[in-house]
């Protein structure tokens, strides 16, 4: 009923076993199209499999693929991190006794002075193109994932990296004898004088320290191999072919660490593609992606949110893999331009990778999503002696700031220590639960987890002079940035919302499984926390005394409200109330030290509270001054247009990823157990519509708006029971081809596993 990704399908070039015969590449309106390349690797073509990647962009005249492997990881340990002093409790003694400097001199420096451990890049496959003259059109088709140049010559590229295997591709049609790829290393070993250096900006990456890699070139091939810290070793094989004036190549990079499961070498991985060929590659590529395509569609009449939304699926679906590392800051794109990533590229779980997956669950695409919890429950054991380690307790905590193998990195510690990590992730796991209604899940993985924390946030916790529980000291990401002052006296709204919200889940899963003395437990321990600082007419605070009163990007102080749900609108007139004062007073305070995120952030809040009209002005802002040409978002407002004081341009993904989150937000909501349909679209959508959006209670919805009316609703019951539908015809007569009930305008119907629940207008 939405309307299909796919519009158009043109033939063109791309078959180089058999270059006689053409294939169709698919156009769509919401691809990315120009008449010329990109001048800079963070505006590049993306592409990616989850575990490999690519940029494609122009550098000094010549076409330049950045070429990424999510485990190229520079894995040195933080020393100082082995230390007497690293425990919470020697951090508190030192913010009671105002010697706090000593934390931020052995915690906090060590961050910005270390170069790693960090995410590095891969390598540079590049290509003559000043032979091929001018570029006519280049173009990302994103049903297929495929980057096709053409030239104003008639010479044509095409690349793509394959969905389901790490290997990537080229072709080029129209090119002189002779013409072939380039291997460029990264700047490890370049002379020159050093770069800026900055955590946030990227420091050089010489300061690593690297010995020279080692360049084997052959008639037909290349390979690169770079030996990195305590043996870890990587490599890039690129093998080619020229048939007249056709070029066809492959490439791959594998990474080796010295515990790790042996892998493929990148010429074995190379070589296998090549024998299969290109056409039989790019057929089970595009196959890949057609699925993905099929999961879920929207169709909106604000089309710069409906092109945003596309892209950022397309990203997520290059970005996240089930058996892949989780997405971190830049995916698969790691930076090429002579620098580390911005902020290292690791695992920011103070916000990052949470509202990276914000998207997966009612995108339907949670075959990708699975891939993120299936690393927290490979590392639980690290975790595990992190927390026994730093907070000298049992239970469960997560760094907020992670390697590639989930050790802590350090950084600004109230954020990078926090102790609520966990329970925010612990919401994933509930999620992928409510979305599927995998029992085995639930019993073996999410309830684990979640109790664990529980345990942990019953451990660190004392009592007050109330008789109430409350963390020694706590703190709200990144309120006063790293200072002392960042350590709040009393529990803060966003430590408080996490644990309230473990304990409530704990408690509710626990009574799923039948284990009712668990549920007195956590429900009982839950009546031991206060409960959230609220100012009459400004809503949410910080913390109690500590109102919101300058503009910030991160919004933790309303946690309790979204993500959480906590407070929600569906509650009471009381919690409206809240609400409504709680964003007033945020866009009231003002946008000038919001970052990109932000404003996707906000719109979700906007959307939770109905208001589709302030949702969608949010999300055209940050499409429009927040994302550069190829959509990245890149944090700083770009075009000066007055939304923020933040002009920088550092790259990270969970803004683009929570922009998709809060347009299906827009169309459908069911965190409250009802199912709401359109909830929260402007009043001039008259047309509008949706295809498989999914719900908790794992119902697959679809929906059609026409004429300003809601026509049809159809839903497929994966797992069956009890759904709840708010109406959505009104007072206007339907036709629903099932049995169910109504009251205070709710559907009710009992369904069975795979039903599939039709209602349409009653025109009659």
């Amino acid at each position: 009923m939405g309307k299909s990704l796919v519009v158009l399908a043109v033939s063109l070039f791309i078959a180089c076993s058999k270059p006689n015969k053409d294939i169709q590449i698919t156009f769509s309106e919401h691809d990315l199209v120009s008449t010329t390349l990109a001048k800079s690797w963070d505006e590049g073509i993306p592409l990616g499999n989850g575990v490999i990647g690519a940029l494609v962009w122009e550098k000094e005249e010549r076409l330049r693929m950045s070429l990424d492997n999510v485990n190229l990881w520079d894995l040195r340990p933080m020393e100082n991190l082995n230390t007497p002093d690293y425990k919470f409790s020697w951090v508190y003694e030192q913010w009671k006794n105002d010697t706090y400097k000593e934390v931020q001199k052995k915690f906090d420096v060590p961050y910005d002075r270390s170069p790693a451990p960090s995410k590095i890049p891969g390598a540079g496959l590049e290509f003559n193109i000043e032979v091929l003259g001018a570029v006519d059109s280049t173009r990302l088709s994103i049903a297929d994932a495929i980057c096709s140049i053409d030239w104003k010559n008639g010479a044509k590229f095409r690349a793509f990296v394959h969905a389901s295997e790490h290997i990537g591709w080229f072709s080029f049609k129209g090119v002189p004898e002779g013409f072939k790829p380039l291997l460029i290393p990264p700047a490890y070993n370049v002379s020159g004088e050093s770069k800026e250096e900055s955590p946030v900006t990227g420091q050089d990456l010489r300061r690593l320290g690297y010995e020279k890699g080692n360049v084997e070139e052959n008639e037909h091939s290349i390979t690169y191999t770079q030996k990195g810290w305590g043996g870890f070793i990587y490599d890039v094989n690129v093998a080619w072919e020229q048939k007249g004036d056709v070029l066809e190549g492959c490439w791959s990079i594998s990474t080796r660490f010295p515990d790790w499961k042996e892998t493929k070498d990148s010429r074995i991985l190379v070589n296998e593609a090549l024998q299969r060929g290109f056409n039989k590659n790019l057929s089970t590529h595009k196959n890949w992606w057609k699925n993905f395509w099929s999961k879920s569609a929207i169709n909106v009449p604000d089309k710069v949110l409906e092109k945003q939304w596309y892209l950022e699926q397309y990203k997520f679906g290059s970005a996240a893999r089930d058996g892949a590392p989780p997405i971190s800051l830049q995916a698969v794109w790691t930076a090429d331009n002579g620098k580390l990533p911005p902020w290292k590229g690791d695992y920011h779980h103070d916000l990052n990778t949470q509202l990276s997956y914000w998207p997966a669950y009612s995108g339907n695409h949670l075959d990708l999503e699975k891939g993120y919890l299936e690393w927290l429950l490979k590392y639980k054991s690290t975790f595990k002696k992190y927390t026994k380690d730093y907070f000298e307790s049992d239970g469960l905590a997560v760094p907020g700031v992670t390697t590639l193998t989930g050790e802590p990195m350090g950084g600004w510690i109230q954020y990078a220590f926090g102790p609520t990590v966990s329970g925010w992730l612990s919401q994933h796991f509930y999620l992928h639960w409510r979305y599927t209604m995998d029992r085995s899940f639930l019993e073996n993985k999410a309830y684990p987890w979640i109790r664990e924390v529980a345990q942990f946030f019953e451990d660190i916790s004392v009592k007050s002079e109330t008789g109430l529980r409350k963390l020694p000291i706590s703190a709200s990401p990144e309120i006063h940035d790293n200072s002392k002052e960042a350590w709040f006296e009393e529990t803060t709204n966003f430590d408080l919302a996490a644990i309230r919200w473990t304990y409530e889940k704990a408690a509710e899963l626990a009574l799923e499984l039948g284990k009712e003395e668990d549920a007195k437990k956590w429900e009982k321990v839950l009546q031991e926390w206060p409960y959230f600082a609220i100012d009459e007419s400004e809503g949410l605070m910080f913390a109690p005394d500590h109102p919101y009163e300058e503009s910030h990007r991160h919004f933790s102080h309303l946690m309790a409200f979204h993500p959480y749900g906590l407070i929600d609108y569906s509650k009471d007139e009381a919690h409206k109330k809240i609400i409504d004062n709680t964003i007033g007073h945020l866009v009231n305070v003002g946008s000038d030290y919001f970052t990109g995120y932000s404003f996707s952030w906000l719109a979700n809040l906007q959307a939770r509270a109905f208001d589709g009209k302030a949702a969608a002005k949010t999300l055209r802002i940050f499409a429009e001054n927040f994302c550069l040409p190829n959509s990245f978002h890149v944090n700083g407002e770009q075009h000066n247009r007055g939304y923020s004081k933040f002009k920088y341009r550092p790259f990270t993904l969970e803004g683009n990823f929570a922009f998709a989150a809060a347009v299906q937000e827009m169309l459908i909501q069911s965190h409250t157990g009802i199912i709401h349909v359109f909830p929260a679209i402007p009043d001039d959508w008259a047309d509008v519509s949706f295809d498989t959006l999914r719900t908790e209670g794992a119902f697959l919805v679809s929906a059609k708006k026409e004429a300003g009316e809601i026509v049809q609703v159809s839903i497929l019951a994966e797992k069956g029971g009890v759904l709840k539908l708010k109406n959505p015809f009104g007072d206007r007569n339907f036709i629903l081809d099932a049995t169910y009930t109504q009251e205070n305008g709710i559907i009710t119907i009992q369904t069975q596993a795979n039903q599939k629940i039709n209602i349409i207008a009653d025109e009659a």
